[in-house]
């Protein structure tokens, strides 16, 4: 049988648990109450002054968590849910993640009101391939009641999928290494920062060049450097994104101690806090078996 058919063939299975209930009678662990409300608003910076008082009510989004079983669970849950789920991770959907919801208020909630509450598997989805991987939606329904009296419903909506194989890591692009610059890549080696220094002059220069821009002589020697720096300038990169890099990431200008600038990335500080005039000192990164650059980490003083 070929995945194909095999997928077909769970999905008709599948679509078999749309109507089945997944909790019957299911009763709220806590009455809606002022500390868990209190607790919302606080962690949500919500100040609505409706949700305070001697006649306060909670705030609407509160609604699925009057009907959270924790980690124990409700006894109202029914094992259809469960045996849908077991099908899925048998086919090898075995990640899940919730993707929506969708909520419908019908009254506020207030202190006191003791909710019940009973869900449906209300459908399966045909076979879908998302970035994650291949899988099913699956949409639950619940329907939220205070003394038999409708007051809300929440749907909500998971992909339970296999997941997708991860494509070998993009690795970094190679410099071009020639002969004008072979040296400085030498010294990289090594760890080693070395600047190019004119032998007629004395002017030091980075990017290494075959000849002086002070007085256009061909001899040179090197220095080595300190390490220490600045940031002279800096963007960050958010877009577009390359394969060997994870965005945002910050690309600075960075001045030398020794009076030469070169362009380098900065770690060891999250990309939105990198500043002009940031001090930053010089490290080697490895970012693989053959590859060792060069870069500048942030100095706290």
């Amino acid at each position: 049988m070929s995945g194909d058919q095999a997928y077909d063939e769970l999905g008709a299975r599948l679509k078999e648990f749309e109507g089945r209930p997944a909790a019957v009678a299911g009763v709220g662990k806590d009455p809606v109450n002022t500390a868990m409300i209190r607790h919302w608003c606080e962690a949500l910076g919500d100040t609505n002054p409706a949700y305070t008082g001697p006649d306060a009510v909670a705030p609407p989004t509160m609604l699925q968590a009057w009907t959270m079983g924790g980690l124990t669970g409700h006894r109202g849950r029914t094992g259809a849910y469960d045996e849908l789920l077991g099908l899925l991770d048998a086919s090898g959907c075995t990640s899940v993640v919730a993707t929506d919801c969708e909520q419908e208020y019908l009254r506020p909630l207030r202190p006191g009101d003791e909710v019940t509450f009973h869900t449906v598997i209300e459908e399966v989805s045909a076979r879908k391939t998302t970035r994650l991987g291949t899988g099913y939606f699956v949409t639950t329904r619940m329907e939220v009641r205070v003394d038999g009296e409708p007051v809300g419903t929440h749907r909500f909506r998971v992909l339970k999928y296999a997941p997708a194989p991860r494509a070998p890591r993009t690795p970094r692009p190679r410099p071009v290494v020639n002969r004008d610059n072979a040296g400085f890549w030498r010294g990289v080696a090594e760890h080693r920062l070395l600047i190019q220094r004119c032998t007629a002059c004395g002017t030091l220069r980075h990017p290494w060049l075959p000849g002086c821009n002070s007085c256009g002589g061909p001899d040179w020697d090197t220095v080595e450097a300190s390490g220490e720096g600045t940031v002279h300038s800096y963007v960050v990169m958010h877009h577009p994104p390359f394969p060997a890099f994870d965005p945002p990431y910050a690309v600075a200008l960075i001045e030398l101690a020794e009076g030469v600038r070169m362009v380098s990335n900065v770690v060891g500080v999250p990309y939105d806090k990198v500043r002009i005039g940031l001090p930053v000192r010089l490290v080697f990164r490895r970012y693989d078996e053959e590859l060792t650059l060069p870069v500048f980490e942030a100095v706290d003083r």
